[in-house]
């Protein structure tokens, strides 16, 4: 009897969880036995891992009663990133390599009945899990197929083998003292230097709209969610494309949490290294699919947008299901899926983007155009948007449809380099006086970073009284307020600072 163990990671949620696979070999009747709370693609392992090793010219030990255990038992697994563990369990426990020489060493990687070696998807997440990242212990080796060891280098300090076929990874681990044969499908990964990404948009290329382009500011510099209400062509879907390029660099972290989500995602690629994301789902989206769920849990939009960009065109069209979805992660910057068998929590660190027409034809308050829609239809159309959801919201902004000679004869507005310099300026501030974005700030980080004096206070009370603004409203106003005082490079929030920022909260209007 023999009996071997390969190391391997399950992903639940973002956590890439350790699995021990256990390989016991015995006398009996032949068979293949797969157990540890498997999902159907694991199970399906066996017909691959078979074909892959008899395929190669190995040895595969049909005379025997194979057992394979992924433990935990309790852990549920999926997807066919066991392939490889797996084969290398079996040809361990069978003598044809050293067991001794696979300690140390962690394996994923989906195999084709020829042997090849095919990417899995949450390489990232496998390589940010590994323990010993300091200097007190060592840390495991990842061996990884072609596609995804590529991300997974991208860890610092992560020692990442890339490999093509089963049999580079075979001749690595032969037994006694036999030289591996260098064919070049076995070689450790150095981090890349990112590629350059497509530039973005530029937000000159948008004619007019000053307002519109100051509340993008805003946003940009403090983090907030915008609200853009304009009649159809107006230029909002173009203000909302162009407004990741006004946001900082990403740091390193910020770069490895947002990629390591859309790896859990399979949309990652080294083209889009440090860019900031922007999602973009259409309005027939689910609930599901905008904030993630399913079994096992997947990140939906809004964690693909971790640190970047969600855009909702057309809002008040989207489900109302969906859209008191985002409520809660507006607020946290995570999303919990809880179902009875498992829960998972994702990152969801977005900006929102939101763009609606006022009306369903879309002209209400037009001057181009008349609206021809009763005042009934505007209030149902304006009530699909709930007041909480809007509550959320920082900024809202009327995006006014521009003449035809007014657009002709515009000239080309500012550039977004430009107004990403100042945006990055404002940032710092926000940053070095209290270690965050203003829109982050809560509780008593509200009082001491917005603190008004007298006038400001007066005219802030008034406004609110009359307004009917909730606490939530009166809050996210400050922080506006505080926004556009970095913005101004002032050192405290004053009365015109406040009057700009009453004037982003603004209320639907029926006709």
């Amino acid at each position: 009897m023999s009996l071997s163990l390969v190391q391997s990671r399950a992903l639940l949620g973002m956590q890439a969880h350790p699995v021990c696979v256990e390989v016991h070999l015995a006398n009996g009747l032949p068979s293949f036995t797969l157990v540890g709370l498997a999902e159907t693609e694991v199970k399906e392992a066996r017909e691959r891992v078979r074909s892959a090793i008899q395929n190669t010219g190995l040895e595969f030990p049909g005379n025997k009663r194979i057992t394979v255990n992924l433990a935990p038992a309790d852990l549920p697994k999926d997807s066919g990133r066991f392939d490889l563990p797996i084969a290398l369990g079996i040809l361990a426990a069978s003598g044809q390599i050293d067991t001794a020489k696979l300690a140390g060493y962690e394996f994923a990687g989906e195999l084709s009945l020829g042997g090849e070696l095919r990417p899995i998807r949450g390489a990232l997440a496998m390589s940010l899990a590994l323990p010993g990242r300091d200097d007190s212990q060592s840390r495991p080796r990842l061996v990884l197929p072609a596609g995804s060891a590529e991300e997974a280098a991208l860890v610092p300090d992560a020692e990442v083998y890339r490999a093509h076929h089963l049999l580079d990874v075979v001749r690595q681990f032969l037994p006694g003292d036999m030289v591996p044969e260098d064919t070049g499908g076995w070689v450790r990964l150095q981090p890349s230097a990112p590629r350059d990404a497509t530039p973005y948009p530029d937000l000159s290329d948008v004619k007019g709209q000053a307002a519109a382009k100051r509340a993008l500011e805003i946003a940009a510099a403090g983090g907030h969610s915008l609200l853009m209400v304009g009649a159809p062509g107006s230029g909002k879907s173009m203000l909302a494309q162009r407004f990741a390029g006004l946001l900082p660099a990403m740091s390193t972290a910020e770069a490895l949490e947002s990629a390591a989500v859309a790896s859990l995602g399979g949309r990652f690629s080294l083209d889009n290294w440090a860019v900031r994301p922007t999602a973009a789902p259409h309005h027939t989206a689910s609930a599901v699919a905008l904030v993630g769920g399913g079994s096992p849990p997947r990140p939906g939009e809004i964690s693909l947008a971790h640190h970047g960009v969600l855009f909702l065109d057309e809002l008040p069209e989207f489900p109302r299901a969906a859209l008191e979805a985002l409520r809660e992660p507006l607020e946290s910057g995570t999303i919990t899926i809880s179902r009875a068998a498992q829960r998972a929590e994702f990152p969801a660190r977005f900006q929102l983007i939101a763009a609606m027409n006022p009306c369903p034809c879309g002209y209400l308050g037009s001057s181009l155009r008349a609206c021809r829609c009763s005042p009934d239809q505007v209030s149902r159309y304006q009530g699909k948007l709930s007041g909480p959801l809007l509550d959320r919201i920082d900024l809202h902004v009327e995006v006014g449809a521009l003449a035809a000679e007014e657009l002709l004869g515009a000239a080309p507005g500012e550039s977004t380099a430009s107004i990403r310099q100042r945006v990055v300026a404002a940032r710092e501030r926000a940053t070095a006086r209290q270690g965050s974005s203003n829109q982050t700030l809560q509780g008593k980080a509200i009082d001491a970073q917005c603190r008004l004096d007298d006038a400001a206070a007066k005219f802030l009370n008034t406004a609110a009284t009359r307004l009917g603004w909730s606490g939530r409203s009166i809050h996210r106003c400050l922080k506006v307020a505080r926004t556009i005082a970095d913005l101004a490079g002032a050192q405290a929030v004053q009365i015109t600072h406040v009057a700009e920022a009453v004037q982003y909260r603004r209320a639907l209007k029926p006709n």
